[in-house]
């Protein structure tokens, strides 16, 4: 697959991708179009736009080809003859066995998909990690952690798709060595090795957009100057102080960033009390892909991986009206079996990817209502379906979709009166989201401009 870069393509880096970084990369893709996401942490399991460092070094990305390929699935591990393999789902990993030794272990990547192989650790026959083979969403082995006789890691080489080392690191030494086609280069420090490749590919003349004062900025900071100033969107709370490298760019001294974007109202308020120089601040949000308008439909979705839902029982009685659905990606208990003896409550257990995207286009509300982790980014899904979302206190996962009127409830008083009036609000949010965001796309856009 090809893709080119060029001097006007926008660099977004960040340290992870985590969901902030996610929104601010779609929203320059929807102003600006040309830009290219390079995330610092080492992850292989990254979306399909968006890429490590590490696939920059590997060659999985670069002079203007984008590698493809697809995740390997556990039963596609090659093995020696007559050693088997055992899914393991319910234990949430692979069992690599010859007779009754275990020989290895497979572990998965986070995904609706099951059993996509991350990492496969092999053992020696006292039962000691020697090493661990590191899959990438290729399929490929991108990188192997060697290990001493203790099973304690000492060197990580990563690999190209042909096998060949391109990056050694040493645990004991912390000497990284880069074999860039004939030559042999020796750094102290990854971010050394990282504004070594940055320049080499020319990325010092493009304009780069980050959201974090560690890694991303000391890059920022190293390169070689550039016309194209960088810009900072700061995206983290702010405590007691201005943070000591975004005071670097206020007062001037940072070699490229001249501008800072504040992406949290709180924040931007915060850092004004500060006294931050309010001519290098502006304020922005992030630019959404609605998927569809709120029908008004009386279709509510949970979406849970353990059968302690707040209030379940006495929602489902309170509002006979709404029709609740309950999904999960693996099996569910007895305790929630037993909720299909309403008729207003449909189960969806082991919901898979397509079956999920139907209850969300069917349904204008979600609950976020149940413990312990969000599974299949079901609230950030459901804001983008323009549900009406509602949560308990006690149960609320991220606050950061409050602007779809996210209302926390302490209790369920109150809520037969709510419900009407609910929809006469959504309606009225949703024809102010739908006029402004055309205008939020150019006010974005000539920011990044100026």
């Amino acid at each position: 697959m090809e893709r080119s870069i060029n001097s006007d393509t926008i660099i977004l880096l960040f340290d992870r991708y985590t969901l902030e970084s996610q929104c601010l990369h779609e929203s320059v893709k929807k102003a600006a179009g040309d830009c290219l996401a390079i995330v610092i942490e080492e992850d292989d399991f990254l979306p399909a736009d968006a890429f490590s460092v590490y696939d920059l070094f590997l060659g999985n990305y670069g002079n203007g080809f984008i590698k493809t390929g697809k995740p390997k699935y556990y039963n596609e591990i090659p093995i020696p003859e007559n050693w088997t393999i055992n899914a393991g789902v319910d234990e949430g990993y692979g069992r690599i066995s010859y007779q009754h030794e275990e020989k290895g272990r497979i572990y998965y990547a986070e995904s609706e998909k099951k059993c996509l192989v991350k990492t496969v650790e092999w053992y020696d026959r006292k039962g000691v990690t020697r090493f661990l083979d590191h899959y990438n969403r290729y399929g490929d082995i991108c990188a192997r952690t060697v290990c001493d006789h203790e099973g304690r890691q000492i060197s990580k080489s990563w690999l190209s798709a042909k096998g060949q080392e391109v990056i050694v690191e040493n645990y004991i030494t912390g000497d990284i060595v880069l074999i860039d086609g004939d030559v042999v280069k020796l750094f102290r420090t990854k971010l050394d090795m990282f504004v070594y490749y940055f320049n080499k590919l020319g990325f010092a003349q493009n304009r780069i957009f980050y959201n974090s004062l560690s890694t991303p900025f000391f890059i920022s900071n190293m390169l070689g100057t550039s016309a194209k100033k960088d810009v900072l969107f700061w995206q983290e709370p702010v405590g007691e102080a201005i943070p000591g490298n975004m005071q670097i760019i206020l007062n001037g001294q940072a070699s490229r960033t001249e501008k800072i974007v504040v992406q949290k109202r709180n924040s931007y308020n915060r850092l004004m009390v500060l006294g931050a120089k309010k001519e290098a601040m502006s304020e922005l949000g992030f630019i959404y892909s609605f998927q569809k308008e709120n029908q008004h439909k009386r279709e509510a979705l949970i979406c849970t991986n353990t059968d302690e839902i707040e209030h379940c029982r006495e929602l489902i009685e309170a509002f006979s009206q709404i029709h609740f659905h309950i999904a999960a990606i693996t099996t569910m208990s007895p305790k929630l079996m037993d909720l299909q003896v309403y008729e207003n409550v449909s189960l969806h257990p082991g919901a898979v990817p397509d079956v999920l995207d139907e209850l969300f286009r069917k349904c204008d509300y979600y609950f976020d209502i149940n413990h312990y982790n969000e599974i299949v980014s079901a609230v950030r899904r459901a804001f983008l379906h323009n549900h009406m979302i509602f949560a308990f206190e006690e149960t609320l996962i991220t606050n950061m979709w409050r602007m779809n009127i996210f209302i926390r409830l302490q209790s369920l008083k109150g809520w037969y009166q709510m419900s009407e009036r609910s929809w006469r609000i959504r309606q009225s949010w949703s024809n102010t989201w739908k006029d402004s965001a055309d205008m939020l796309c150019q006010k974005m856009w000539r920011r990044m401009r100026g």
